[in-house]
């Protein structure tokens, strides 16, 4: 079995069990005044595998599912034995990154609170979208394009939904989880950077 499965049956767990536990999902959700004031700063972490409902969680799970799995065969053969680990922490650390910025603008905001696997998904998502720009992605499996559109397109919702701010879903995180895959990916491979324009320069519309 994948780590990439792995990751979407203990995620999708956690999360159908917090769904019906208002207590768990209170002590796993991203807080920052409580990160701040109680130093618990675990959350940074459970917080990605605790969702806002089904459709948050099959989005997020369907995409760390779909390119999940390419990327975590890459970096098997790009780092053999240690490609596991790699990939682990491209996911995790992903998801704690992409909520800095949000810790620091609500550190002193009790009625914060955000939730969700995105920046992790994000930071997979990029991180396979500057080593292979010109992969085909898919909405709702028939609406495809370049990754690398569907990046600035997927961004674009973000700072979007980012500045709106109705949820708990922090839609922040998907921009600096981009950026952390985007970082991560150009620091364990360099070669993926010069590739990731060569790649760009060859595609054409028609």
């Amino acid at each position: 079995m994948s780590i990439t499965l792995i990751l979407v049956i203990i995620t999708s767990g956690i999360s159908y069990y917090a769904f019906n536990n208002y207590g768990f999902m209170d002590k796993m959700i991203f807080n920052p005044y409580r990160v701040a004031k109680k130093n618990e700063y675990y959350r940074f972490v459970t917080s990605g595998f605790v969702h806002a409902d089904f459709g948050h969680l099959i989005f997020n799970m369907l995409s760390l599912w779909f390119v999940g799995e390419g990327i975590e065969r890459l970096f098997g053969m790009l780092f053999g034995a240690s490609g596991t680990f790699y990939y682990l922490v491209l996911y995790i650390l992903g998801i704690a990154v992409a909520d800095l910025p949000t810790f620091f603008k609500h550190k002193n905001n009790s009625k914060y609170n955000s939730l969700g696997a995105s920046g992790g998904v994000s930071s997979v998502l990029f991180a396979a979208i500057l080593y292979a720009p010109l992969m085909s992605i898919c909405l709702y499996f028939f609406i495809c394009m370049p990754g690398f559109i569907f990046g600035l397109l997927y961004l674009a919702y973000s700072f979007w939904e980012g500045r709106r701010g109705m949820t708990y879903v922090n839609h922040s995180a998907h921009m600096y989880g981009a950026i952390f895959g985007l970082v991560f990916m150009a620091l364990v491979y360099p070669s993926s950077v010069p590739q990731f324009f060569e790649q760009i320069l060859t595609w054409r519309l028609f």
